[in-house]
């Protein structure tokens, strides 16, 4: 088994929307564990260090005001090949195109924001579950 660990951020429309026990549910029913919740309001230094690779980019800053407008869920979940896993449950990042099925296909909208606002987050890749868990979990 490869089993590994991912980050799975539940973003700020997700909470507003009291998703979070759906995100979770689905998660533990695709037979992933959760390892470690926590529920925090992001400071600047945190998302600069997540997003560190838009830095410079357009949608940099409208996402991270998004991500600071209110709680953030942050979920450590393991179980093999969970990186593509997740990824694969919560769909497209364009929420129109997602498939149903998917967190965003089922949940999700565009909303013509400057930012897409798309309820969750999901490594995507094992070194960036690496990574984004230091920053998130310590």
């Amino acid at each position: 088994m490869n089993v590994e660990e991912t980050l799975v951020l539940i973003k700020p429309d997700g909470v507003a929307r009291n998703l979070t026990g759906e995100f979770l549910r689905r998660i533990e029913a695709k037979g992933y564990q959760l390892v470690d919740i926590r529920m925090l309001e992001p400071e600047l230094e945190l998302l600069a260090a997540h997003y560190e690779e838009h830095q410079g980019k357009p949608f940099y800053e409208p996402l991270v005001e998004f991500m600071q407008s209110g709680p953030v869920v942050a979920v450590r979940v393991a179980g093999n090949r969970v990186v593509e896993g997740f990824r694969s449950l919560a769909g497209a990042t364009d929420p129109t195109t997602a498939a149903p099925g998917t967190i965003r296909g089922d949940l999700g909208r565009d909303r013509g924001l400057a930012v897409q606002q798309n309820l969750v987050h999901g490594s995507d890749s094992a070194e960036s579950a690496a990574r984004e868990l230091a920053l998130w979990f310590g």
